[in-house]
């Protein structure tokens, strides 16, 4: 949370008070009480709502579970699936009505770097359109990396740090066969 200090008025006493820097005790605050503004265009919805339900509660312990359905009311703008040219200065002016501070998170490779839509339809990617702070590649990424890509979010705000990040796959496929396992139990 930050570095913490003990303060005392003269040396023989043992009492004092503690100091921490305000924007550390602000960062730990924020990360803790996302309020998300979901912009769903595409199939990744189908996954957003995965992530919202009670089998990964993956908002929910991270203190982001109720959308605002204003951006007023929101910090968190969650870009799920693709952008079409007509959709880029709705989602422009969304941004524009949040308050700061304000986070981005692209959620699939749509919302990423536009997907396998490589025509004059499609935004190649919201950070032509918007600033993103996280990059959650899949499609449809699974549950866990959207998690994995919230925590990121989380660990970004805490240290105050606005660099774009990339949620990184969980077993890289340039490393070679992933091996199933099997059960003991499992006909063979």
């Amino acid at each position: 949370m930050g570095e913490l200090k003990q303060v005392t008025l003269d040396a023989s006493e043992s009492s004092g008070f503690a100091t921490t820097k305000l924007d550390a005790l602000l960062g730990w605050a924020r990360k803790w009480s996302l309020f998300k503004y979901p912009f769903v265009t595409a199939c990744c919805g189908m996954e957003f709502m995965s992530l919202t339900s009670p089998r990964f509660d993956g908002t929910a312990r991270f203190g982001a579970e109720a959308p605002r359905f204003s951006p007023r009311q929101a910090d968190l703008l969650w870009v799920v699936g693709t952008i079409s040219q007509r959709q880029a200065p709705v989602l422009r002016r969304i941004y524009e009505q949040m308050m700061e501070p304000k986070w981005v998170l692209a959620f699939g490779t749509c919302a990423s770097c536009g997907g396998f839509y490589d025509n004059y339809t499609t935004v190649p990617g919201i950070d032509k359109i918007i600033p993103c702070d996280v990059y959650v590649p899949g499609c449809p990424p699974r549950p866990e990396a959207v998690i994995d890509g919230l925590m990121l979010l989380q660990d970004k705000i805490a240290r105050g740090d606005k660099t774009p990040g990339v949620v990184k796959p969980r077993e890289d496929p340039a490393a070679g066969v992933v091996t199933l396992r099997r059960s003991k139990d499992s006909v063979r």
